[in-house]
Parts: C-alpha cells; structure tokens; sequence
C-alpha cells in the first residue's frame, strides 16, 4: 500500500475534486500499487496545469509518494497536543482523525 503525502506538512493527501481539481487531505486514501499512486499524481498534476499555470505549486513537485510502513516510521510528522480531560500534553502523529485523538471532544463522546 502506498501515500501521496504533502512534503512540507506531511498530510496523506485524499483524491482529486473532479469539478473543482481541489485535493485534501484524507487520511484513508490508499493505493495497492506504486503505479496506482503515481497515475494519481499524475491526474492531479494534468488538472492543475490545466486550470493555473504555476510551477511552484504542482501536485508533483508537491506532493509525493511513499509506502504505508515506511511513511509511519520516518517520514510522517508529529505534533504536540493537550489531552482534552487530563490536560496532559502527549505527541501524536499528525494525520491522525479526530475521533481517535484524545485532544478532540468527538473521542470522549463515543
């Protein structure tokens, strides 16, 4: 399995908006093959260049590829928040979802 992860923040970055071109950040976006993973970015760099003709911001300069395993280990990047009943400050990585940090309201609720 692998990621297309933003360079600079390190979000795993989900599929491209067809109508608008837009791509966010999702957490669950996976591809089976590396080739999979590079047609993705490939779609989302044709798309760009259509719609504005900056270099700078092209989702293949961007962007880029890693496996699942080797993304959690040394690339994926980490911030510090504070837990939300003990008030604690502990570090998670950053593309963890809401529901699963002890930071937001939605994981005491469950």
């Amino acid at each position: 399995m692998f990621y297309i992860y933003e360079q600079q923040s390190t979000y795993i970055m989900g599929k491209m908006n067809k109508q608008t071109g837009e791509v966010r950040p999702d957490h669950r976006q996976r591809y089976k093959t590396m080739a999979s993973a590079k047609a993705a970015l490939t779609k989302m760099s044709k798309r760009y260049r259509a719609d504005l003709l900056e270099v700078e911001n092209d989702p293949q300069i961007r962007y880029a590829i890693a496996e699942c395993v080797d993304f959690h280990q040394n690339i994926e990047a980490t911030r510090k928040v504070k837990n939300l009943m003990s008030q604690e400050w502990f570090v998670e990585p950053i593309n963890t979802p809401g529901y699963m940090s002890p930071a937001r309201e939605s994981y005491w609720s469950m």
